[in-house]
């Protein structure tokens, strides 16, 4: 084989792991903008420099930048000029190759293992996100591939496939991915919020959570009580308290089907707001924490918002020691699993815009139905749409009426299992 070979050889085998990243975060039939030298998905790519002279006015969903930061000469110009391309739903996708590989890639162009490049800059991931953050651009997504660059078929695909996305080893991978998006910008119209409260066998709690979040609603806002099953006449007190403030816009649904995960998808179904926010009826993250969920996502700072209980300290009886502990152990694995900072993914307040939810809902078979809770359908979906995450930390109270729905030994087998089933549909592809 002689080294021209090997090096189209190599270079094909590095391209299907680009094309692998890429397909995976792009959605079908999405507006494609594709900025560089060597395209991935376009026949013709737009050179960098053409950006000036080019007449395009179109927002695009995705814009892709592959293998070209090394060879810009003012990387923080062409992050500006993206601008003009960009929505509040644009994503940006780009890689380039990890400081830490240098001296190989340069010992394979020297044996012709590799094409000889010219590099423009010598930018690594600091110097990077520093640009990113002067051009406001948000860092949603970041991961690591490609550790063993010989084609060896089984074994280059086993090591590339598993071994490299496992701690420390991914560290060293040779190519950096990052999916980012454009600050939005500030909206001066108050966006409506939906809250939704599942609520079973909850009837003590059901005057205390609309009195409570009353003062923080705004005109358009509305409570979305939705109950099912319950024993103690929850929904008989649902009704009252709804007759009791005629002036609140409350809204009252009786499930059909069972599981939170049931009455959250009936309430986000008949929700009118802009932003759609559960609300635990248990009451264990206080109702004065609602204005942090309502001003994130009224900012635009986070497009799926997440509850965090494991920052403050807890009242006593809040959460079992062995909760917590499981907490913090999926709080490491699914920051690993979705390359994204989550905490708590366990904490019953969330948010997501309608818009998004939508979306969400349309590609849910990629997952399929598999979760009681609603919780990881939700996070998974999210970041499967590569959203940007963001936690408010809540303090966490122990429930004053009831008992907990939850199972920390049967549920916690299934989180387990859930985990298990993201791998394949998640890192491992």
């Amino acid at each position: 084989m002689d080294s021209a070979t090997a090096s189209e050889k190599l270079s094909r085998y590095y391209r299907e792991d680009l094309r692998s990243f890429y397909k995976f975060n792009i959605t079908e039939n999405s507006k494609i903008l594709e900025i560089g030298y060597s395209p991935v998905f376009a026949r013709k790519s737009i050179n960098p420099s053409d950006l000036d002279g080019i007449k395009i006015k179109d927002k695009f969903d995705f814009i892709l930048i592959s293998d070209t930061l090394g060879n810009i000469y003012d990387v923080q110009d062409l992050f500006n000029k993206l601008k003009r391309y960009t929505s509040d739903e644009t994503r940006i996708l780009f890689n380039y190759h990890s400081y830490f590989w240098q001296p190989l890639l340069d010992l394979a162009e020297f044996t012709g293992l590799k094409a000889k490049t010219q590099r423009a800059n010598w930018l690594n991931e600091e110097d990077i996100w520093n640009l990113m953050e002067l051009e406001d651009m948000d860092i949603v997504k970041r991961e690591k591939r490609y550790l063993f660059p010989l084609r060896i078929t089984k074994l280059s695909e086993f090591i590339n496939k598993y071994i490299a996305r496992l701690p420390f080893f991914n560290s060293l991978c040779l190519t950096n991915f990052v999916v980012a998006r454009t600050k939005p910008e500030i909206n001066e119209k108050l966006l409506s919020i939906s809250v939704v409260i599942p609520a079973r066998n909850e009837r003590g709690n059901i005057e205390k959570a609309v009195r409570d979040l009353k003062p923080y609603l705004l005109k358009d806002d509305e409570l979305i009580f939705v109950e099912g099953y319950s024993t103690d006449e929850t929904w008989e007190e649902i009704l009252r308290v709804k007759k009791k403030y005629p002036k609140l816009n409350i809204q009252t649904y009786k499930q059909k089907g069972k599981g939170k995960a049931d009455a959250v998808r009936l309430g986000f179904a008949k929700a009118n707001g802009d932003w759609l926010l559960i609300w635990d009826a248990d009451l264990t993250v206080p109702p004065e924490d609602y204005p942090k969920f309502a001003a994130a996502a009224r900012s635009g700072k986070g497009e799926y918002i997440n509850g965090s209980r494991l920052v403050y300290p807890m009242e006593k009886q809040a959460m079992q020691f062995l909760n917590v502990i499981g907490n913090r152990f999926f709080s490491i694995a699914f920051s690993w699993l979705l390359g994204q900072q989550i905490k708590d993914t366990l904490c019953g307040s969330k948010a997501i815009s309608n818009e998004n939810y939508i979306r969400l809902s349309k590609n849910r078979k990629y997952f399929g139905d598999f979760d009681p809770f609603g919780d990881f359908d939700l996070i998974f979906g999210a970041a499967k749409m590569n959203l940007k995450f963001i936690e408010i930390p809540i303090r966490y109270r122990a429930r004053t009426y009831g008992k907990t729905n939850i199972s920390r030994f049967t549920h916690g087998w299934l989180l387990l299992k859930m985990l298990y089933f993201a791998l394949g549909k998640m890192k491992f592809v």
